[in-house]
């Protein structure tokens, strides 16, 4: 077997998590998901893409769509799950050489979980840890953006190992997944970037653990596994695509390092970028006409990310603009959801403010963005006016989601959660999640099953 399959598969069947901080960020990294999911139900885009295969269809001890009626397939559940925790990009975030959202997983492994009758909050939650430490520790060395590929190969990788373990099976099954899930290989970026952005991308993460609950599940019914996966000459993923390695051991090092995304929906390289403006937003509001230039400090994963100039086609293609999230910030002092829908974005204002902003890499920001002991996504915001004047230079290295700022983001995280469950359910539903959550002992001592409860409309 594979060095590499087999460090995962040793990981997965043989490591016992025993990190306090791992499991407390695991469960905001639960709640924070589901909020993401529930606040997607709002969002006729998203929900026209969900439900059965075949619509009316309900599927005997299958799993349910938190929100829904929907009573499906856990092949099928885990796309429906996945594309709402990962539909308004609100979802927590990785970022290193690969970018990517380790929560995607989560919607195969509830979809799974659900059909399981005594797999508690507990397993749930070290499930979630090791599928974040696969698809984060891979993400480090192993730059698929490069190469033109999507990062959601790492949530069908990811999902494909845990849920075989879920599922019962052995180090040797769990090898076979994994292999699987790599031979698949994974859709590119297309969808992602200019001209071509669209909204596949809100629903790709979905499609990536739907196909690893598949493949788990295609395993567990004795499919064989190919152990040269990787290194096969010619034919292996390392010749075909990129030479796959581990940089360093598996343990609980992502969740403990996860990025969320406490402030607003903003592709995470923006962030701090937003949080400037916000900033600003006191000093220039009402004096649009008297601005010449924006200037940003930023980091090259930005540049080469989410600088757009031009024409935005849809929301898809707007909140993966900077550009465009900077302008909102400045001319609301707030970015929301629903600010990139059609209507908002004809504010005028935003294309004038766009065609006057001028980004710039900071190679320290750079720097900084990729080393292990700061991992900050940093950005700095500059106004000058035409009169000569200009605003202070306002500087944010790390978001409020960022390990450095977790005890300041913790209250902000559960209005986050409140507010996205508000959309959905009632106060009374709201406030007896919100205590669930805040009940670590009760809550992990609980059936996944009982826990969806809480979830149904």
């Amino acid at each position: 077997m594979d060095e590499v399959l087999q460090q995962i598969a040793d990981y997965v069947t043989e490591t016992k998590i025993d990190s306090d901080e791992a499991f407390a960020t695991a469960r905001l990294c639960l709640m924070d998901s589901l909020g993401c999911a529930m606040l997607a139900l709002n969002f006729p885009e998203c929900t026209k893409l969900l439900g059965p295969v075949v619509p009316g269809t309900t599927v005997p001890n299958g799993c349910r769509v938190p929100g829904t009626d929907y009573v499906i397939d856990p092949v099928q559940g885990a796309f429906n799950i996945g594309t709402l925790i990962r539909w308004l990009d609100y979802n927590d975030t990785w970022l290193a050489a690969e970018w990517g959202h380790p929560s995607d997983n989560i919607g195969g492994l509830l979809a799974v979980a659900d059909t399981l009758p005594n797999f508690t909050v507990r397993d749930l939650l070290e499930a979630i840890i090791k599928t974040y430490e696969i698809q984060g520790i891979l993400a480090l060395s192993n730059s698929f953006n490069r190469i033109g590929f999507d990062h959601v190969i790492l949530v069908k990788i990811a999902t494909a190992a845990v849920v075989t373990k879920m599922l019962g099976g052995d180090n040797r099954q769990v090898a076979n997944a994994l292999s699987q899930a790599f031979i698949d290989t994974g859709p590119l970026r297309t969808y992602r970037h200019a001209p071509n952005t669209g909204s596949r991308k809100s629903w790709a993460a979905g499609d990536a653990t739907r196909r690893g609950v598949q493949l788990a599940m295609m395993t567990m019914e004795g499919e064989m596994g190919y152990p040269q996966a990787l290194t096969a000459k010619t034919w292996g993923f390392d010749d075909c695509m990129l030479p796959v390695s581990l940089s360093q051991a598996l343990g609980s090092y992502v969740v403990e390092n996860i990025l969320f995304k406490v402030s607003f929906p903003a592709e995470f390289h923006a962030q701090t970028a937003v949080e400037c403006a916000i900033k600003l937003h006191p000093e220039v509001n009402n004096r649009w006409d008297d601005i010449e230039k924006i200037s940003l400090e930023t980091h090259e994963s930005a540049l080469r990310i989410i600088d757009k100039s031009g024409p935005l086609k849809n929301p898809a293609d707007r909140d993966h603009c900077i550009q465009y999230m900077i302008a909102i910030g400045l001319l609301r002092g707030a970015l929301e959801a629903d600010d990139y829908e059609d209507k908002p974005a004809g504010d005028p204002h935003i294309d004038r403010l766009r065609e006057k902003m001028v980004l710039k890499e900071s190679k320290n920001y750079s720097q900084d963005y990729l080393d292990p002991e700061k991992r900050s996504i940093a950005n700095a915001l500059t106004i000058q006016f035409n009169d000569g004047s200009q605003t202070e230079r306002v500087e944010v290295e790390y978001p409020l989601g960022h390990r450095r700022r977790r005890e300041e983001a913790r209250p902000h995280l559960f209005d986050k959660a409140r507010h996205n469950f508000e959309t959905q359910f009632s106060p009374a539903q709201v406030e007896d999640m919100l205590t669930l959550f805040q009940d670590s002992e009760r809550l992990d001592s609980i059936p996944v099953k009982t826990l969806i409860r809480f979830l149904e409309p």
